[in-house]
């Protein structure tokens, strides 16, 4: 005879309960609803920026070129300098070199936090769970602005405490110099790498947004470099003064030009691109299907 078996444990019966007015009962779930905000929406972006393995990528060859290129370049520099050729010299200003190609990392990861999830489908995931199109663009935006400036300011510090040890010759960096090549710079890269997730999210193509920016970096330079004409002197001069690497000179206390841009001139302009950028961003967002 085969023993018998123990009852099996029931699951609780969900309760129905009339609606207010209604004779009829309604169902209540037992799982609590929350209202979502913002805060879930960053928690998901948080979530995405950090498992895939473009990020890991992208910002470990954005701090090798960074420290490498700031480290080797204060290397060379201390080496091969005779006794006081340094003096007068800035010697947080070696910093910039490895921006230079570092910054086109930090677009790159800019677009793709955006452009990518068009490629793969995802975005309809992420609007289906948030149907808030601006949130879902203010919570990417928040995520990797903190990600782009907190990577950035630990590399560039590394840099000028590095660059001051090294170079004995070199004068000390007054406080606002310090203030500029840490925060200042690192503000500004945040900003550009935050310009390209805008322009990634209106373009909607990695790779067209990923060639808009750095034609935005490059092109004003290399065009300025060709342009030979006297007539076109105005416009030859105001390419140097405002392409990017001679912005991102600008907080180094040097510049590829006497005029244009000083002080924290850059990032204001920065800023007031990407919010431009940003706006144009949002309005594309409430008129598209997805």
């Amino acid at each position: 005879m085969s023993t018998p078996q123990p009852p099996m444990p029931q699951a609780a019966a969900p309760h129905w309960q009339a609606a207010p007015g209604s004779p009829y009962p309604g169902y209540t779930s037992p799982i609590p609803v929350v209202r979502a905000h913002l805060g879930h929406a960053v928690a998901s972006e948080w979530t995405k920026i950090r498992s895939v393995r473009s990020t890991m990528w992208t910002l470990g060859v954005f701090v090798l070129l960074v420290v490498g290129i700031g480290l080797l370049t204060a290397g060379l520099v201390s080496a091969n300098a005779s006794g006081g050729e340094l003096a007068g010299e800035n010697p947080l200003s070696f910093g910039v070199f490895g921006l230079l190609l570092g910054s086109m990392c930090i677009m790159t990861l800019g677009v793709l936090t955006t452009a990518s999830e068009y490629g793969t489908g995802m975005i309809r995931t992420t609007m289906t769970a948030c149907p808030s199109r601006t949130r879902v663009l203010a919570a990417k935006s928040i995520v990797f602005f903190a990600v782009a400036f907190t990577v950035t300011l630990a590399s560039v510090l590394l840099v000028a405490l590095a660059d001051v040890a090294l170079l004995d010759g070199a004068r000390e960096p007054s406080r606002s110099e310090w203030l500029k090549a840490t925060l200042g710079i690192s503000l500004y890269i945040a900003l550009l790498g935050l310009l390209s997730l805008v322009v990634g999210s209106i373009i909607r193509h990695s790779a067209g947004a990923i060639t808009i920016m750095i034609g935005l970096v490059l092109a004003p330079l290399v065009i300025a470099l060709f342009m030979f004409s006297q007539s076109l002197e105005g416009l030859r001069q105001a390419l140097f003064e405002y392409s990017i690497p001679s912005q991102l000179s600008v907080f180094y206390s040097t510049s590829l030009s006497d005029s244009g841009p000083s002080g924290w001139d850059p990032l204001w302009i920065a800023i007031g691109v990407t919010a431009v950028a940003y706006g144009g961003a949002v309005a594309l967002l409430q008129q598209r299907d997805v």
